[in-house]
């Protein structure tokens, strides 16, 4: 179980990261987080995003070229850097991974997580 003083942080990093994703997110994304199939994977209740947060976190911290396969739907887009601190990518991950059907069981993801992630080799 948390301490309340966690699920406190947790709760003020989602706040945070929906402004994040209001000003980076949004366009592509949706205010539901449906995404356009095909052409914008969706955040919401995504299999990507929940098995694997690291590699989720990887594509925001550095963008993404190439296929992916969210919801047994194959996407073939490029998402550009968004140029986020990595206190940003933090607060805007918690903020999708608690969002739209998405719970991340209180698991909250830290700067020091995204810090960790490195960009893979080509």
């Amino acid at each position: 179980a948390l301490v309340p003083a966690q699920e406190d942080e947790l709760a003020k990093s989602i706040e945070r990261g929906k402004m994040i994703y209001s000003e980076n997110c949004i366009s592509c994304h949706m205010g539901t987080g449906e995404g356009v199939t095909g052409t914008f994977p969706p955040l919401a209740k995504s299999d990507f995003l929940m098995k694997s947060p690291e590699k989720a976190i990887r594509v925001v911290k550095f963008g993404l070229i190439g296929k992916i396969t969210v919801n047994d739907v194959e996407y073939d887009n490029m998402m550009p850097d968004p140029g986020l601190e990595k206190e940003q990518i933090a607060d805007v991950m918690n903020y999708i991974m608690n969002s739209w059907g998405n719970s991340s069981e209180k698991k909250m993801i830290t700067t020091k997580m995204v810090e960790e992630i490195k960009e893979e080799k080509k």
